[in-house]
């Protein structure tokens, strides 16, 4: 089994991106947002019941599928990297599919600042991630949280022998999903 995990800053394309790669390959896709909207309609993200509930029901999902017969899952998430704690998230979600013999990929996905903003507004988006459909909150928050957090890797940062950098700026998902099968071989 394969675990992709796309990672970037809020509104890079993961989801986009995944969705395409998806497409291409038959792997499942576990967009971040899918545990965030369970819970949120009963308990808010913000909440510390709400944020344990959504990482224990992720946890559930990557040991299950890690179990399973499956050939492939896309996992999508924002990392910032200046915090330990998202490291030893990345670090732990790695270690349960390799535990199990499963190989591990890394696609970091980057583009500017105006991109995002524009991006953070696309219907596909806004169908699939409910929670974001306050453009202007979640505007807002891209631009606080890109000056709080580094929120892509520093060059050597990431050490994994299956790992690619895509400035996704001038191409689209589909074009993106396809460089990453064929870098990988998918």
């Amino acid at each position: 089994m394969k675990f992709i995990l796309i990672f970037g800053p809020q509104a890079v394309g993961k989801m986009t991106v995944g969705q395409e790669l998806a497409k291409l390959t038959g792997f499942k896709l576990f967009h971040n947002h899918m545990a965030i909207e369970m819970v949120t309609p009963i308990f808010d993200f913000s909440t510390e019941v709400g944020r344990r509930l959504v990482k224990s029901f992720r946890l559930q999902i990557f040991e299950e599928a890690a179990r399973s017969d499956m050939s492939g899952l896309i996992y999508t998430m924002v990392w910032a990297f200046d915090l330990q704690k998202e490291w030893d998230f990345v670090e732990n979600v790695c270690n349960i599919f390799e535990s199990k013999g499963n190989e591990v990929y890394f696609v970091e996905l980057e583009t500017d600042l105006e991109t995002r903003l524009a991006r953070n507004k696309t219907a596909n988006r806004l169908e699939h991630k409910p929670t974001k459909r306050d453009v202007e909150r979640w505007e807002q928050d891209i631009r606080d949280t890109t000056e709080k957090y580094r929120l892509n890797s520093n060059e050597g940062e990431i050490k994994r022998e299956n790992y690619i950098r895509i400035n996704n700026t001038e191409l689209s998902a589909g074009e993106v999903a396809e460089v990453i099968r064929e870098r990988f071989g998918f």
